[in-house]
Order: structure tokens, then C-alpha cells, then sequence
């Protein structure tokens, strides 16, 4: 016969097992503007999180070009997360590589451009329904009738 416990300790165990591992959350839109060598650069990071697979892309404005490209090897455990951002370079591919923490709406990052250089970057959620203003008007103004 089972003693309490040793009913307490497999109850634990059990619902520690069912349990998914904590994990921020990163689903959605993440904006990052930052200096680099080569200039300034703008980044929107996309995340999606279905179960425990999380996939992402990155849409990016640089002074030598615009676009877009999907991220690789993305992992978020707890509040950490890295991922890969792989990068055309003349027929070349060189791998970026991002590690950081999610902390609520903000991203700290460390980014690795293949052996060339090494950059700190913030990247803020976009809040959905953020809306942006009309030009030229402020964003507090009563809207017009």
C-alpha cells in the first residue's frame, strides 16, 4: 500500500512532468534600430510559437539593401533565447547569431556577424493596435469630424 507520502511526491512529479517548461513569450512583432560598422540598421523581428516550435523571420533595412529572411535554430528557454539569421554575402553565407533576454516587451541581444563584428542591440514589442499617426498630426489629437 502506497503511504501519503509517497502519493504526494508522485503527484508532484506527475504534474511537473505534464507541466511545458517555462518559457517568455516571444510570439510577435519586435523592432530594433541600431549603429553597426556599415551603418545604421532596422530590424523587424517576427516570432510565431505553436506548441513548443517557435519560428521567426526577420525584415531588415540597411544602407546597402531592404529584406527579408527566416530566422533559423531559434530557442527560448525561460527568459533566455538565440536564434540565426543567416546572411547572403556576395555568394557567401555567414552566419549572425543572436543570443540575449526577454524581459516583458523588451529583447537585450548580443549579435555575432560571423567573425567580423560583434553588436549590442534592444528590441522592443510592437504592441498590437499601436496605432501610428497621420502625417503631420500629432499622435494626441482628437480625430477630426
Amino acid at each position: 500500500m502506497m503511504t501519503y507520502r509517497k502519493r504526494m511526491v508522485l503527484a508532484a512529479l506527475t504534474l511537473a512532468l505534464l507541466s511545458p517548461a517555462y518559457a517568455a513569450d516571444v510570439a510577435g512583432n519586435w523592432k530594433a534600430e541600431f549603429d553597426t560598422q556599415i551603418g545604421i540598421q532596422k530590424y523587424t523581428y517576427e516570432f510565431k510559437v505553436d506548441g513548443a516550435t517557435v519560428t521567426g523571420k526577420a525584415t531588415f533595412e540597411r544602407e546597402q539593401a531592404k529584406g527579408e529572411v527566416p530566422l533559423k535554430e531559434i530557442k527560448v528557454t525561460g527568459d533566455d533565447i538565440s536564434f540565426v539569421e543567416p546572411l547572403n554575402f556576395d555568394g557567401t553565407e555567414i552566419r549572425i547569431e543572436y543570443k540575449g533576454k526577454i524581459s516583458g516587451d523588451e529583447m537585450k541581444l548580443t549579435r555575432q556577424v560571423g567573425e567580423f563584428a560583434t553588436e549590442e542591440l534592444v528590441a522592443k514589442r510592437v504592441k498590437e493596435g499601436a496605432a501610428t499617426p497621420a502625417p503631420g498630426k500629432p499622435a494626441d489629437s482628437p480625430p477630426l469630424r
